[in-house]
Order: structure tokens, then C-alpha cells, then sequence
């Protein structure tokens, strides 16, 4: 039988001397039912083989709602269901990165891997060529303006406007369909970037609106406030993982698996870590700082003095960088599942010896024993105040980005040593041009820098308010 982990097979699989009996039967079985019986045995070994392999092949692309190495190890949406289906059926999983939706697709026509989870749309057009796993959420294409423009609500409001797309999305056949309404409406595909590199486009009004999944909007809107939807071009679509016409025993597996998922409110829980909407601290509230200075600093005050002589750090840095994590709030909780005064992941926590992220003298010190260390392990080539903006910057994105973004400097005859010159480099890990050549692939590049900006922001002020009061 399969042995797939904590489950009841369903009957429709048949064991391996089964098979054999039923291989048996079929010579005398009319041959409308060999076919029906030879293709039921095809399936079975598909699945089989995946198993007795150890390892699923997965086609999938560095993206933000796809996989990513994010600051503490491998993360996405995707990536995380993959590895739980993988979990189900006891195998390993065999991550496969393709660049485009376009080389996703035709390398699975290739046969180069088993299934793609990459976030695709369930179109029509793509029936036709491929065979969808059931839908594991729903996205609607929304128009995304920059907020300062007047915001159209029609197809027909867009004409005039540059509109900006991914070319081989779903979006495209969307636009075309529209098109037939408004035939003045016009648009402009892009084959090397991404669509959340079309949205800074938006952002830096190169373009004046794409057209997006919803779930990127709403990551993006966590740190990007300037981007407003201005409407749905699509009623909510499914996304469905992807395999070859002949994998219907696979389809049915995932299908169980799905089922499972959402039973247990894991499918919801993967969602909201993801995709819930929370903003952060886009604009400084600087009086509340003032404020919260005055009135919740002085209870952690004397943590942050004993974390910075034992982990030899300023201790205005550490209050700076805990305010910028979480508002000097020793409760405060991410959807992404950090925690505390200074957002320790549960993982971290523990490599540190936190046995409670929400204790704050234990998530200082955790948090300034992390940064130490991230510090120690920039090179030495780094001198100066620079050396704890680079640990602030690991701090936030992961250290793999860091060196990255030094390789990338070298090769675009920057300082790889220079923090101005970094914080350049950092924001181009979010382009595909750059990261695809890259060891630690995609990264939200421009979050550390703003991260980092804000820490010195935040310091000043309190090093001001400090010498006023002295």
C-alpha cells in the first residue's frame, strides 16, 4: 500500500499484488474496461514512483507569495504548502526555480518535475493544456493606482493611463477579454520583471497602475501605504497547483490533503501568516515617540542598559531598534508569528535560551545577544558605525541577503564595505535581473534599508531628548 504518513488510504489505491490480480483479470475484460483498469494502474504507479523516489518534484519561482529566503531561513506561501503536502506523503521535497510562469509551465510539459505551486491561476486556456489540483485560495486581478492619481473605477478609465502587466499571466488573458468591451484599451507586457516590481514602478510613479493578485497587493500594502487599489478586474479566480494531463491519481491525493488541511484550520492558518493585512509603522508618529519616551521607556530602561554592557552594544540602539520592532510593546505580535519587545521568531527564541518571547528582560537581552552576534559576523573589512547597520540589516532580512548584496556591489563596481553604498544595492534583490543570478535569490531588499533608516531615525531622536535632558 502508498505509505503516506498519519492518513487511511483511500480505496481506490490498490496495493502492489492487487495490482497484479487485477492485471490478471483484465484478460478477460472487455476493452473498454482494460483501458479504464491500465489507466487506474497507471496512476498508482505514478504516485508510487514519487514515493519510492523519496522526493517530489516542485516547479516554483522566487517571489514573495511563492518562496523566498526570508530572514530566518526559507519561507512562502507556497513553500510552506509543498512541504506540508510533502510531510503527508513522506517525502522530501525537490524545489525546482524557474524564473517565469512561461518556463514553468513548459518545463512541467517536459516532464523536468511532478507538479508546479507557483501561484497560478486556474484559466480556461490553461485547462487545456494542463491538469489543476483543487483550488487552495482565491484572488481577484485588482487595478492598483498610486493614491495621489484620480482613481479610476471602470476598463474604461484606464484608456490613457499606463497600465503595466506580467507577460504569460492570467492578467493578460483578462485584458483581452476587456478589450472586446473597450477596444481603446491598451496596456504594456513585461517579460523580466516581476509584479511586485511593477508595483514600485507605481511607487516611484514610473507607471500609473499594474495589475496584481490581490494577495501581493496586500503584502505589499503592509509597507508600501502610497499603492490603493482602485478596482477588481476579475471576480475571486482559484489558484490550483498544476500537473500533466495523465496525473489524476496525484490530483486526487492533493484533493485528500487539501481536504485535511482545511479540517484542521491549517490552510487558514498558512493564509493569515501570509496575506492578513497589518500596516506598520510607515509614518513616524514622532510626538507619540516623544511621548512613549517618557512613559513606557523608564520600565525597560534598566534592561536595555544591562543587555548592552553584557553584549557590548549602545543601549540607545537597542531601545531605538526594539521601539522600531514593536514600539517598546512587550506583547506586540506580527501575522508573521514574531513576538515580543524585540519580535524574536519561536525559533530564534530558542537558539538564544528565550524560554518566553513575551517576558521583555528576556526578549532584550535575546534580541541584543542576536544582534551581537550578527555584528561579529560581518567582515572586518566593515569599520565603524557601519558595522551596526549591517547587523540591524541582517537583523531584518537574513545575513545570506547581506552577502549578496555585497556581491552585487563588487559587480556594480560599488563598496561592498559602505553602507551608503548597500543601501543601493539592497533594493535591487527584489529584481529579477539581479537576484536570479544570485545564492540566496529574492529578497524584500528595500525593507532593510527603511528599517535601518528608521532605527537612526529614531535614535537621533532619542539621543536629543537625552542631551535636552541633561
Amino acid at each position: 500500500m502508498l505509505a503516506i504518513k498519519n492518513i487511511s488510504m483511500p480505496r481506490r489505491f490498490l496495493g502492489t499484488g492487487l495490482l497484479l490480480l487485477f492485471a490478471g483479470i483484465l484478460a478477460c475484460s472487455p476493452d473498454s474496461a482494460d483501458r479504464s483498469a491500465l489507466e487506474e494502474i497507471d496512476v498508482q504507479v505514478r504516485v508510487e514512483d514519487i514515493q519510492k523516489a523519496g522526493k517530489i518534484r516542485v516547479l516554483t519561482r522566487n517571489a514573495p507569495t511563492t518562496y523566498y529566503q526570508g530572514a530566518f531561513g526559507e519561507k512562502g506561501f507556497e513553500y510552506d504548502l509543498i512541504n506540508d503536502f510533502a510531510a503527508y506523503l513522506g517525502v522530501e521535497v525537490d524545489l525546482i526555480i524557474k524564473d517565469s510562469v512561461g518556463e514553468i509551465l513548459q518545463a512541467l510539459e517536459n516532464g523536468e518535475a511532478d507538479l508546479a505551486a507557483a501561484g497560478l491561476t486556474i484559466t480556461p486556456q490553461r485547462e487545456k493544456r494542463f491538469l489543476f489540483g483543487p483550488p487552495y485560495i482565491h484572488v481577484e486581478q485588482q487595478v492598483v493606482c498610486h493614491r495621489d492619481i484620480a482613481r479610476p473605477k471602470t476598463a474604461e478609465d484606464l484608456v490613457g493611463k499606463s497600465l503595466f502587466v506580467i507577460n504569460a499571466s492570467s492578467y493578460v488573458e483578462r485584458l483581452q477579454e476587456l478589450r472586446k468591451e473597450v477596444p481603446a484599451l491598451v496596456w504594456k507586457e513585461e517579460t523580466d520583471v516581476s509584479t511586485e516590481e511593477l508595483l514600485h514602478w507605481v511607487i516611484k510613479r514610473h507607471a500609473d497602475c499594474v495589475v496584481a493578485d490581490s494577495t501581493i497587493v496586500r503584502i505589499n500594502q503592509r509597507y508600501f501605504p502610497e499603492l490603493r487599489v482602485a478596482f477588481s478586474l476579475s471576480n475571486p479566480q482559484p489558484l490550483g497547483w498544476v500537473m500533466t494531463k495523465d496525473a489524476t491519481g496525484l490530483k486526487q491525493v492533493i484533493a485528500d490533503w487539501l481536504q485535511q488541511l482545511r479540517a484542521f484550520g491549517k490552510l487558514e492558518e498558512y493564509e493569515n501568516h501570509y496575506f492578513e493585512y497589518v500596516p506598520i509603522f510607515d509614518f513616524v508618529d514622532i510626538r507619540a515617540f516623544h511621548r512613549r519616551i517618557e512613559s513606557r521607556l523608564p520600565n525597560y530602561l534598566p534592561m536595555f542598559q544591562t543587555a548592552a554592557v553584557t553584549h557590548e552594544l549602545p543601549w540607545e540602539l537597542l531601545a531605538a531598534q526594539a521601539y522600531q520592532e514593536s514600539h517598546w510593546d512587550p506583547k506586540a505580535k506580527s501575522p508573521t508569528g514574531v513576538r515580543g519587545i524585540m519580535m524574536l521568531t519561536r525559533r530564534t527564541a530558542k537558539s538564544l535560551g528565550v524560554t518566553s518571547r513575551l517576558d521583555p528582560q528576556q526578549s532584550i537581552d535575546g534580541g541584543a545577544k542576536y544582534l551581537a552576534n550578527l555584528i561579529e559576523r560581518v567582515p572586518d573589512t566593515v569599520e565603524g558605525e557601519d558595522r551596526l547597520f549591517y547587523g540591524l540589516a541582517a537583523y531584518n532580512v537574513g545575513m545570506g541577503h547581506i552577502w549578496d548584496a555585497r556581491k552585487l556591489a563588487r559587480q556594480l563596481g560599488k563598496d561592498p564595505n559602505s553602507w551608503n553604498d548597500i543601501r543601493e544595492t539592497l533594493p535591487l534583490l527584489a529584481k529579477k535581473k539581479y537576484y536570479k543570478n544570485l545564492k540566496y535569490g529574492y529578497a524584500r531588499g528595500w525593507e532593510p534599508v527603511k528599517y535601518v533608516s528608521r532605527i537612526r531615525n529614531y535614535l537621533y531622536i532619542l539621543n536629543n531628548e537625552l542631551a535636552v535632558a541633561e
